[in-house]
């Protein structure tokens, strides 16, 4: 594709551009523009008030500019009339800091300067749930063991056959759907790339998979637990990392213990070094503390971590190494920031690789039956506080994504959490009433 966008409408039949970036808490944000007026948006970007959406900017601040990469446009294969384009944020002529898609190319830029490219691939899990989200839309979807079930995910065929035939107009390498392993629960798949591509794509999935949803008259939620008693939504993120021209997997080396090479282990002791305050990242809400902590969900297990231990083929660890050249990271859920997601990686990864971190003691045991037997793992965060506070006395962290973002997403998902403690529950009464 060229970098002409007018041109790009003209050979494509679009009427309207989505010009979208997405804020600190996820939110995607977006202007219709029409494709008569993409020529000067093009050049000097959509202007949006900062303050209006969760960033960390006041009402006196000027415009933010949202200035669209071409590179990321995708034209929506449901409604090929509009276009989407993911959007850098500018200020002043100087960039947003705190903006996820500007962190994220920041630090790609930076493991870039030591010869780094970074690959990864997202699990991203869904319910496909009532319109007024109190229950799954399937009401015979209600087997113990619900995982793979064939029936429920033809039940499912005309959504999900949908979003995949997207993909696959898209050339994204879909390559299995799923039903997953919570009643009304699926997962789809799709080939790794680039890891800014990957956001990207990441970004966009979502809101395709909730327009199409939509489209049938139902309901997507990516909510980390929306149901108590079934297993909660994960995204889990594989990763691997190549040579500056991305041709060799770095990662990769069969006779190193499980295929991963030392300068793999580095990365992967920088993820395991970081976990606890990056958790505040990968599962950012309020709500993601009840998917890694919880108890055992109806089929069995949760399918989430909550210890900072890693294994080989081991699906009960927070990483698991399922083959040569890369490794799994489990802790993320679906209320990961796209942008963000990768950038904590890569920023904790390439910490790893610069202090030649070790990640520690490989454990191959069942963690859900045994994992009380493991001395010395830290635990996960048990709540979001917990996991801000972990965050922020990680000095090397804040750094590598940036004073300026890290004070923000500080800032502003403390007052996130002020908000939840100071609401009052219906548990409060139940349990003290009578006190």
């Amino acid at each position: 594709m060229g970098n002409d966008l007018a041109a790009f409408a003209k050979e494509n039949g679009v009427k309207y551009f989505m010009i979208s970036y997405t804020d600190l808490f996820g939110g995607q944000r977006a202007k219709l523009v029409p494709a008569q007026a993409i020529a000067d948006m093009q050049k000097d970007g959509a202007g949006f008030a900062g303050f209006a959406t969760w960033l960390d900017l006041t009402p006196a601040h000027p415009d933010m500019l949202a200035v669209p990469d071409p590179d990321s446009v995708i034209q929506l294969p449901w409604k090929p009339e509009v276009a989407w384009i993911a959007a850098n944020c500018i200020m002043d002529e100087k960039s947003v800091e705190q903006a996820p898609r500007n962190t994220l190319m920041r630090v790609i830029d930076e493991a870039a300067g030591d010869g780094m490219h970074v690959k990864t691939g997202v699990e991203a899990e869904f319910f496909l749930i009532s319109p007024d989200g109190k229950t799954i839309s399937d009401e015979y979807d209600t087997a113990s063991k619900p995982c793979y079930d064939q029936q429920a995910v033809m039940r499912r065929y005309d959504v999900i056959a949908e979003i995949c035939d997207h993909m696959l107009a898209l050339g994204w390498g879909p390559y299995q759907n799923d039903h997953e392993d919570a009643n009304g629960q699926f997962e789809m798949n799709w080939a790794f790339d680039d890891a800014l591509a990957t956001a990207d794509k990441h970004s966009f999935f979502k809101f395709m998979v909730k327009s199409v949803a939509e489209k049938h008259g139902l309901r997507a939620t990516f909510m980390p637990k929306p149901f108590p008693g079934l297993t909660g939504n994960g995204c889990h993120a594989h990763i691997s990392v190549w040579d500056k021209d991305g041709k060799t997997n770095v990662f990769a080396d069969n006779a190193m213990e499980l295929g991963l090479s030392a300068k793999g282990k580095n990365f992967l002791g920088g993820i395991m070094k970081h976990a606890s305050a990056l958790a505040a990242i990968t599962n950012p809400t309020v709500n993601s503390y009840k998917r890694i902590n919880a108890p055992r969900t109806v089929s069995g297990a949760t399918w989430a971590p909550n210890s900072v231990t890693w294994t080989g083929n081991n699906r009960t660890h927070m990483v698991r190494v399922p083959g040569p050249g890369r490794f799994e990271l489990r802790l993320p859920d679906g209320a990961a920031n796209p942008y963000l997601l990768q950038a904590v990686i890569i920023a904790a990864g390439l910490d790893g690789i610069r202090s030649k971190a070790d990640p520690g003691k490989r454990y191959d045991i069942d963690m859900y039956q045994f994992g009380h037997t493991v001395e010395g793992a830290p635990k996960l965060p048990l709540n979001l506080l917990d996991a801000l506070r972990e965050f922020d006395n990680d000095k090397s962290l804040k750094a590598a994504l940036g004073e300026e973002f890290s004070s923000a997403y500080l800032k502003l998902k403390h007052q996130e959490w002020n908000s939840y403690a100071s609401h009052f529950t219906q548990w409060e009464r139940d349990h003290t009433l009578d006190i």
